[in-house]
């Protein structure tokens, strides 16, 4: 019975696209729209809510020159430095995740995703303590952020 239960799993995550199956620690939500109808969406959104994008880096444009194909995916890096610092006044070592990181990829099945950095997880992973209203706007921020490019 229990090697039946173990087939059944294993059949249910292998039929999901690999960009379901998010990496620890990112937050990742279904855009509907283009990688780069996205991506323009999210650089505007940000610099209506006072971000600063500092890079949009447009990898499958990289490949191509390399020659080399590669999906529609863009990262797009922004920050501000009101939120940036007290984090890193917390805990120093945060500074190798800011700035901010967005995620934008076309998989395998033609869906739309935009990832980032799940606050929670880099709260765990530098052990910030005594940031927790910080933690959680940025939360809320990069959640509403995500959701207006990807709508």
């Amino acid at each position: 019975m229990f090697s039946v239960f173990r087939r059944l799993v294993a059949m249910v995550i292998l039929a999901l696209p690999l960009s379901v199956i998010a990496a620890e620690g990112m937050v990742t939500v279904k855009s509907s729209h283009s990688a780069e109808a996205t991506a323009d969406k999210l650089e505007s959104v940000l610099k209506d809510k006072g971000m600063r994008v500092m890079n949009r880096i447009n990898h499958a444009e990289g490949a191509d020159k390399a020659g080399l194909d590669l999906r529609p995916t863009e990262v797009v890096i922004f920050g501000n430095p009101k939120v940036g610092t007290p984090l890193m006044q917390c805990a120093q070592s945060v500074a190798i995740d800011l700035p901010q990181k967005a995620l934008i990829w076309e998989d395998s099945e033609g869906v739309v995703w935009l990832g980032y950095n799940d606050p929670g997880y880099l709260k765990k992973r530098h052990n910030i303590e005594g940031c927790d209203e910080v933690i959680e706007k940025v939360k809320g921020a990069l959640a509403g952020f995500a959701k207006a490019a990807t709508d």
